[in-house]
């Protein structure tokens, strides 16, 4: 009875050849098809021609490799022995010091050609952070900041990233205590916000190739916030300025070439820090006194901005001023409390 067994035989066969062919049909070939590898007519390769040799808009000084595919990141860094030492600095575009509660100052670093993995100690946000960021369309960073203030920043349409906001996890230094402990891999979060699409800030102060010159000599000053409060500052033999009495890690401190100094207004921010210290809120709108020290001599200016988003612009006897490309160090000195002397040695 072995001839009844040959039609089951061919059925199986029939069935196990219909069930291949559908299989491949249904996988769209014998071998699955892998991801397409970008090509240098991609959104990122063109947005890195389009950049290609422009200016960086911190420093004026040209991108030779391109602008980033990342947003500029303003990082609020604390400016006390308590937060010592403060890392990446060295690695920083741009480096502002704002006045806050009790006297004491506070930095807030732009970076943008270079991300280090290593960045703070992050402190927390003030209102005056905003008239700084928004004229970027970049991201602050902070450990976060009062309710009032983030309220304000929202508002203000500013992408803010904290703890406190509950988008960013900072790092831990085991070795110091809170506030005063935490840090940032910019590196690794500059990756998380890559983007074709990111906006290219435009020039943030007014460089040049040709900068306006000092008349005063001046290769050692102080630059007062208060009366517990000054920041003392040394030219260097390379042409760049040193802080005297900074608190960054040995050898790796923001060495610019210009600083300049913006006499501002100061008003209250409406809240109390947790010692009781009404907090400041410095009014980066307007205009006032402005000082340009560059390459050991001093310049008496005028500074001007229209409004938060507008970027700064500076003259002086009613002619505009050009910076000399490079690193530059913004002190927001409050009107009548502040000051800068120069130091004879």
């Amino acid at each position: 009875m072995h001839v009844s067994q040959k039609p089951r035989t061919a059925l199986r066969a029939t069935l196990v050849a219909t069930a291949l062919v559908l299989a491949a049909a249904c996988s769209g070939g014998d071998e699955p098809k892998t991801p397409e590898k970008p090509t240098p007519t991609s959104a990122d390769a063109a947005r890195k021609a389009a950049t290609l040799n422009r200016a960086n808009p911190f420093t004026g000084e040209a991108a030779a490799k391109g602008l980033p595919d990342h947003p500029a990141f303003l990082v609020k860094v604390e400016n006390t022995a308590a937060g010592a030492p403060q890392y990446g600095l060295s690695q920083a575009d741009l480096v502002v010091e704002e006045l806050v509660e009790g006297g004491l100052t506070r930095l807030a670093a732009f970076f943008y050609s270079q991300t280090p993995t290593k960045v703070g100690h992050v402190r927390s946000t003030r209102t005056t952070d905003i008239a700084l960021v928004k004229p970027t369309g970049g991201q602050l960073i902070a450990s976060g900041g009062a309710k009032v203030t983030i309220r304000k920043i929202k508002a203000a349409g500013v992408k803010l990233y904290s703890e406190d906001t509950g988008n960013l996890t900072l790092a831990i230094d085991r070795g110091k205590k809170a506030p005063y402990d935490r840090l940032l891999n910019l590196a690794a979060y500059a990756d998380q916000h890559r983007s074709a699409k990111a906006a290219v800030p435009r020039p943030y102060l007014p460089f040049g190739a040709s900068p306006t010159p000092g008349s005063t000599k001046a290769t050692s000053f102080d630059v007062r916030f208060s009366r517990s409060s000054a920041t003392r500052w040394q030219l260097g033999s390379g042409g760049a300025y040193r802080r005297v009495n900074g608190h960054a890690q040995k050898g790796k401190d923001f060495k610019p070439d210009t600083v300049l100094v913006l006499f501002t207004r100061q008003v209250d921010a409406g809240y109390r820090d947790p010692a009781g210290y009404p907090v400041p809120e410095t009014v980066l709108k307007g205009g006032g006194r402005a000082v340009v020290l560059n390459g050991g001599t001093m310049l008496n200016a005028r500074w001007s901005k229209k409004s938060a988003a507008a970027p700064i612009q500076l003259t002086a006897g009613g002619k505009p001023v050009t910076l000399e490309r490079g690193k530059v160090f913004v002190e927001l000195v409050p009107a009548g409390a502040g000051g800068v002397t120069v130091r004879s040695r």
